[in-house]
């Protein structure tokens, strides 16, 4: 009989000191061994209604895989989770289950949840260090679906419908699949093995990837009807940067996050001189900005070599979107933070180099449209920081380029791809999901959203 653990706050996670970890490149947190998550699954406890998975966009049968961690049964829990999520070491590691699984759980009412995200992640990796067991393939169907975008979406759709008996291909702009997982989210936080493993899995199961495919230049939507494909789904994310519009941001030393992160993660440049893709990281780093990127922005120009590294945030620490987890780590490792801090003018040398942020001091107003309080420049408290690089992390817009070469394809005001609940665009055949239809959120959203397009589009082709 397992035992009982009445204890109110989860099971520690292991990871590597601050001090150690703030100038390597190696994940932070080490994950669970069998005793801590069998201590920490003993916590659940198995309600008859339980709550926590109505806060599951991808609908995993957490009570059930927790029992199975519980009564030491591993190889049956990570079996449950794959029924409905093909992607659980991506989950267990940068989902924000705190705001949805286990701000559900009933344990919330007198202390912790019970640790869902870690339980799942010891679970992918317990079955990786195992061997991955790969399901039957069913049989094929005869239909081919093109899936624009190998990000948390693309991959999440194209590993269901494969599970159906489609014939699915991938098309990847970039010369590895992952989207956002392996250009956006840093190597500290979400290992490139993890991500590879993730995509073989779904390439075990049918699913063919082509990378280098810049998706509106090479080929068109309507291009791939023409190849064959009976249905379509588009996952390009949210990849325009966005600019704050002030002056000196043309400045050398000035980044966009994206390219920041793109150039540190994919493209190696931690490894310069050994690799041709450097990013120049001076000695102090201000990144603007206050959400999960400009963590990752933040804790990446520290490990690539700053002595300082700040966050400037316009409103203050309870208004910020990143997640607890992350804040509490860059804390640890040394980011100071700037609240109530806006950046009006980046300062230069006579070279075009930044030397310099000019900003201004902040105070809360009245709550705007996203229901935070609107933060309002004080008057005459204008200072500056010695500063020579700067990362802008503030979001990203839709990137035009595929949906400029679409026709037929209603955009919202935002410019985002429009669709109804289950996915579906107003041109025939074609579905969208992620941040290509909400904008920037996070990657368990994206495969809520790839999953309700995968059983759209099956009833779509199965109806046809």
């Amino acid at each position: 009989m397992p035992s009982i653990n009445k204890s109110k706050v989860k099971t520690p996670m292991p990871a590597q000191d601050p001090k150690v970890r703030s100038r390597n490149f190696n994940e932070v947190a080490l994950g669970y061994t069998e005793e801590d998550a069998v201590n920490e699954a003993a916590r659940c406890l198995n309600c008859k209604n339980p709550t926590c998975m109505q806060g599951c966009p991808v609908q995993i049968q957490i009570p059930r895989f927790i029992k199975c961690i519980k009564e030491k049964d591993f190889e049956s829990a990570i079996s449950i989770i794959k029924e409905t999520n093909s992607l659980p070491a991506i989950c267990g590691r940068v989902c924000p289950q705190e705001d949805q699984c286990e701000q559900k759980c009933i344990l919330t009412k007198k202390g912790d949840p019970v640790g869902i995200g870690r339980l799942e992640r010891f679970a992918a990796d317990w079955e990786r260090e195992k061997g991955v067991k790969i399901p039957e393939k069913p049989n094929p169907i005869g239909k081919k679906v093109a899936i624009i975008g190998s990000g948390p979406a693309g991959l999440t759709c194209a590993g269901d419908l494969a599970k159906l008996g489609y014939d699915v291909t991938v098309f990847e702009a970039f010369h590895e699949a992952g989207g956002v997982l392996i250009y956006g989210i840093p190597e500290f936080r979400l290992p490139k093995e993890i991500v590879k493993q993730e995509v073989n899995f779904l390439k075990e199961l049918g699913v063919k990837v082509e990378t280098d495919m810049v998706m509106g230049k090479v080929l068109t939507v309507d291009d791939l009807f023409e190849k064959g494909y009976e249905a379509v789904f588009i996952g390009t994310g949210a990849g325009l940067p966005k600019f704050m519009g002030i002056p000196g941001e043309n400045y050398l030393g000035v980044y966009s996050a994206n390219e920041f992160l793109t150039r540190i993660n994919l493209m190696k440049a931690y490894k310069f001189p050994e690799t041709d893709t450097p990013v120049k990281v001076g000695k102090k780093v201000a990144v603007i900005g206050g959400g999960n990127v400009a963590m990752d922005s933040a804790r990446s120009a520290l490990r690539m070599g700053a002595d300082e590294v700040y966050i400037i945030y316009r409103r203050s620490e309870a208004e910020m979107p990143a997640r607890k987890e992350e804040f509490e780590h860059a804390k640890e490792e040394g980011i100071i933070f700037k609240f109530l801090t806006n950046p009006i003018r980046i300062i230069g040398d006579e070279k075009g180099w930044v030397k310099g942020v000019e900003c201004i001091q902040m105070e809360l107003g009245e709550p705007d449209a996203s229901g935070r309080r609107r933060p309002v420049p004080i008057k005459g408290s204008e200072f500056m920081l010695d500063m020579d690089t700067v990362v802008i992390a503030i979001g990203t817009g839709p990137n035009p380029l595929l949906i400029q070469a679409t026709q037929g394809l209603d955009l919202n005001k935002y410019g985002y791809i429009a669709t109804d609940e289950d996915g579906r665009t107003s041109k025939e055949g074609v579905w969208a999901g992620g941040d290509i239809v909400t904008g920037s959120a996070t990657v368990i959203l994206a495969m809520g959203a790839g999953k309700k397009a995968a059983q759209s589009i099956d009833n779509y082709l199965k109806n046809k």
